[in-house]
């Protein structure tokens, strides 16, 4: 293991890991896990707009929709560009979900010096996504998220995915970066497998 995240780090340098996959498919958890493991920064985007949105008093995410895309430039772009980032490789979860945004994500991303290296898609199916939904509720472990709560919201969320976040994971996969992982494992299974498709992604661009 040690050996594949040397290979990875070594191919990533400051360049960037762009998560995907549908709410509560993981992708926070596996971001921070690989972050800590990469010596890189985690950003979500999803942290980022709810921090942003406690910030200026407002609630354009309330509904479950992504918030508008002037909004998502004005609050997400500028964190790729922080200096105290500039030296570190960085784990993105869900930067740029609306199609139409991933272009300036990505020519922003590359000109702060963190390529956009690879996107990751967490598949998981929509019986586990309702499973994970009713234990989140009994568990009560998503904190004060009423989106995560709300059947109605996180249905709205899950509508959001298929209607505009596939075709940006489309896109990256027409532009040969997509990885595909198999979401429906225990937490440590989707971090091998995650760790496994990358290295051998870093493999093949030495080739």
């Amino acid at each position: 293991m040690e050996e594949k995240i040397e290979t990875i780090k070594e191919w990533l340098g400051t360049g960037s890991i762009n998560i995907f996959g549908l709410p509560m498919s993981g992708k926070d958890t596996q971001g921070i896990k690989l972050a800590e493991t990469l010596g890189a920064k985690f950003l979500s985007s999803g942290l980022i707009i709810r921090a942003m949105e406690k910030e200026t008093k407002n609630n354009f995410s309330k509904t479950g929709a992504l918030i508008p895309t002037n909004l998502f430039y004005e609050w997400v772009l500028p964190y790729f560009e922080r200096p105290d980032l500039f030296k570190y490789p960085l784990i993105l979860s869900s930067i740029g979900r609306w199609h139409g945004e991933e272009d300036q994500v990505m020519s922003i991303a590359a000109g702060a010096g963190h390529e956009i290296k690879a996107a990751i898609i967490l598949n998981i199916s929509e019986a586990d996504v309702e499973r994970r939904f009713d234990q989140a509720k009994i568990l009560d472990d998503r904190g004060t998220r009423e989106d995560d709560k709300n059947l109605e919201i996180f249905k709205t969320r899950i509508q959001e995915f298929h209607d505009k976040t596939l075709p940006v994971i489309q896109h990256y996969n027409s532009l040969g970066l997509l990885i595909d992982v198999n979401g429906d494992q225990s937490r440590e299974a989707v971090f091998n497998e995650i760790v496994e498709k990358l290295y051998q992604k870093a493999l093949k661009s030495h080739v």
